[in-house]
């Protein structure tokens, strides 16, 4: 019986020789293309002839790939001289490029929406069609978007320059497809925080990492048995990681002691307090409010007031709440889910199941829509009992 194919492995060996293919001389474009070609070679191969290497086959069938692309385009015939470099078979470098590769598919030439799906594709191992999920968009548009983007940095020098700011969005936001979409890349975007942090002492990269580890220590509490999103209110916090938490605070305390705040370090302090509580009604709120309007201040994000009416909501009532929405464009993602549950708190259940029910139409995903959808349900049944 032919040995099923390691698809994990696979996905974890892609940045790797990735990376070897770009520092050997092979462009970014050209490189991903070739390593793509070499990891549906190893779904046809390997079932029947499983490499003692998995990484030195890939390697090599990638950069033979690379240099039959290279021979066949004329436009690259200053690469002649790397076609009797082809590495020998064997084992592979054990340096991991991820962290570099980061810092090349967030090139500032790219926008952060364009960077992140790059970066998603050529490094996380996501397909075109999970990525244009993500983003609710056509698989043909996400497509695009990406192969404009590889161009854009096929000539860049690997070893050039990346942009810290960048890279911190682009791993926030791959954190964040991790923590709640199809492929689980949380686990990985806090490793490479972790590596991004030993090599820069920078506040808002420590910030970032507090932030990741806050977040990922509810993770096991987030869901019920169902699959059902379990609201922050609602979860059990014996469930959370309390190592996790006592990690993000000191590396958090660490970085506010310098006094160069930053957004990552304000959403992470806000993180902290949530987690600080022993149980919800005990949650600081007024001190939360405050730090949404230092995130405010750094940042001006609609989506930051938006949570912001929601903290004013619980600090000072449900009114005060509704007034702060009320300041906000409705068409801001989430804006009716937001609505419903201060109409809720406000005494007013009609207004509230009729919002939860508009607010899951428009959810992004599925687990949101469902939970959405039987909070109108719920209300409607009180109501009507």
């Amino acid at each position: 019986m032919n040995a099923p194919v390691d698809e994990v492995l696979l996905r974890g060996l892609t940045p790797n020789v990735l990376g070897i293919l770009v520092r050997r001389g092979a462009d970014f474009a050209a490189a991903e293309d070739a390593v793509q070609d070499a990891l549906v070679e190893a779904l046809r191969v390997w079932p029947d002839d499983p490499p003692r290497d998995p990484k030195g086959w890939l390697v090599t069938v990638a950069w033979r790939r690379f240099l039959d692309a290279a021979r066949a385009d004329a436009a690259r015939r200053r690469r002649e001289d790397l076609l009797e470099e082809e590495p020998a078979p064997g084992s592979a470098s054990e340096v991991d490029d991820t962290l570099r590769l980061y810092f090349l598919c967030a090139h500032p030439s790219l926008t952060p929406a364009s960077a992140v799906a790059l970066t998603l594709r050529a490094v996380g191992g996501l397909t075109t069609r999970q990525i244009a999920r993500a983003y609710l968009v056509p698989e043909a548009t996400m497509a695009q978007r990406i192969s404009r983007a590889k161009r854009t940095v096929s000539d860049v020098r690997f070893d050039r320059p990346g942009d810290v700011a960048t890279v911190l969005r682009v791993l926030y936001l791959v954190f964040n497809e991790g923590y709640s979409g199809d492929v689980d890349l949380a686990a990985e975007a806090i490793r490479l925080t972790r590596q991004l942090a030993a090599a820069i002492d920078h506040p808002e990269v420590a910030g970032l990492l507090a932030l990741m580890l806050l977040h990922h220590a509810r993770r096991a509490a987030r869901t019920a048995p169902d699959g059902g999103l379990v609201p922050l209110a609602e979860q059990d916090r014996r469930r959370w990681d309390t190592a996790a938490i006592a990690e993000g605070i000191d590396i958090l305390q660490a970085a506010l002691a310098r006094d160069r705040l930053g957004e990552f370090q304000a959403q992470a302090a806000i993180a902290a307090l949530h987690a600080d509580a022993l149980t919800a009604e005990e949650t600081d709120w007024v001190q939360i409010v405050e730090w949404y309007d230092e995130l405010v201040r750094l940042t001006g994000s609609p989506v930051v007031r938006l949570n912001r009416a929601v903290a004013v909501g619980e600090a000072d009532g449900p009114r005060a709440g509704l007034a702060a929405l009320a300041a906000l464009d409705d068409s801001l993602p989430r804006h009716t889910a937001v609505a419903a549950y201060l109409h809720e708190r406000d005494g007013d259940p009609a207004t509230a199941a009729r919002l939860y029910a508009e607010a899951a139409r428009k959810a992004p995903n599925l687990a949101e829509r469902d939970h959405l959808t039987r909070q109108a349900a719920r209300l409607n049944t009180l109501h009507h009992n």
